[in-house]
């Protein structure tokens, strides 16, 4: 009997899927216009796999994770949001008898190239828990925007 994380027989072949076609980076502060949305349901975390080549020195990306927890967008409630994006958390300075505030912010990476060839690097596991129903990656050139550089990525499940 499958558990409730465990992606039936008929959803393994989603388990590798190309988050990205190899293409030229649109420049900051434009992110790609149409990211692939790719099904990840039942899945409890995900690597990416980057591959960068930099279109000029001083090349750089960045890259935003954005998910959402609805498997088409009419499920999606009235005043909700259909895609989320990733954020982070810092937490507030701790002092006995008083109350701390914390901080919480969307966020995006940032990868700077260190050479003029293609570079590859993975980013992950990110869980998801089997929470998730569908990811985008969402991309943009942020170094020298007047030479975009070209990315692929890789995304597999597990």
């Amino acid at each position: 009997m499958a558990t409730q994380n465990t992606p039936p027989l008929s959803a393994t072949y989603l388990n590798v899927q190309e988050a990205r076609a190899s293409a030229v980076l649109p420049a900051a502060p434009t992110w790609d216009a149409t990211p692939t949305v790719m099904p990840c349901m039942y899945f409890d975390d995900v690597t990416l796999y980057f591959t960068y080549t930099r279109g000029a020195a001083g090349g750089a990306f960045d890259l935003q994770i954005r998910t959402s927890a609805y498997s088409i967008n009419a499920n999606v409630p009235a005043g909700a949001e259909e895609w989320v994006t990733e954020s982070v958390y810092a937490g507030g300075l701790l002092a006995a008898g008083a109350d701390t505030q914390s901080r919480l912010q969307r966020e995006f990476e940032t990868y700077q190239a260190t050479a003029g060839d293609a570079e590859a690097f993975a980013y992950g596991p990110i869980a998801l828990n089997g929470t998730v129903e569908r990811i985008r990656i969402a991309a943009r050139e942020s170094g020298d925007t007047d030479t975009p550089g070209t990315l692929q990525i890789e995304a597999v499940f597990a």
